[in-house]
């Protein structure tokens, strides 16, 4: 059944509705309790890190049962994910970018990025650059996306050595290119098309991902 902010509210059995919730404390799932668990999401993150937070902390703060996480979002990464609130989905990117030959796989991240970005007219995305700039909180789970949840799973595909620094260094490109694009809007890189972008990025991001970085 179809909830007030398009999710799925799991219906509760008549006994249910009259007994009130099954566990002591914690609230049924009702169409709050995305908003509750996003909320709660977003401190656990910003205190403990992507590693640190746990689901089941994040459940007890927003008061309702672990089961619910899965039940909205499938599970912490993509609650994650969400708390940052970006239009994007890590498994698909990354379905999207590493099939395919190892020797062009900069070109392919490239022109995914920007697909996504173009997209949402930079968005979301660009108010959460914005941010980094003067919220030490915004940067890092930014930083913790890019490394933990994206990059680094692309890099561990092809990465020769190194896939943590080489994925930092993807991270640090697409970021600043993002960031120029679509936040400080420097020409001639804010109107360049798709090709332009991936012929001039493309390479760097390649060496990062497979060549040498020593």
């Amino acid at each position: 059944m179809p909830g007030e902010d398009g999710g799925v509210v799991v219906p509760t059995s008549e006994d249910e509705q009259q007994t009130g919730p099954r566990r002591r404390g914690r609230r049924p799932g009702g169409t709050d309790t995305r908003a509750q668990l996003l909320a709660a999401a977003r401190v656990e993150f910003i205190e403990r890190g992507y590693d640190g937070a746990t689901v089941r902390v994040i459940a007890e703060r927003a008061g309702v049962d672990p089961a619910m996480v899965n039940h909205w979002f499938g599970g912490k990464e993509a609650l994650f994910t969400a708390s940052l609130e970006l239009p994007v989905n890590p498994a698909e990117i990354i379905s999207a970018v590493v099939p395919g030959p190892p020797e062009e796989i900069g070109g392919r991240i490239v022109r995914k990025f920007v697909e996504i970005w173009d997209a949402a007219g930079g968005g979301t995305l660009a108010a959460l650059m914005q941010s980094v700039a003067s919220h030490d909180a915004a940067a890092r789970l930014l930083r913790e996306f890019i490394s933990t949840i994206l990059v680094s799973r692309i890099a561990e595909t092809v990465a020769p050595d190194q896939p943590q620094m080489r994925a930092a260094l993807c991270g640090s490109q697409l970021f600043g290119m993002g960031l120029l694009r679509y936040v400080l809007k420097l020409e001639p890189l804010a109107s360049a098309s798709h090709d332009e972008l991936v012929a001039a990025v493309a390479p760097t991001l390649q060496r990062y991902l497979t060549g040498s970085i020593t």
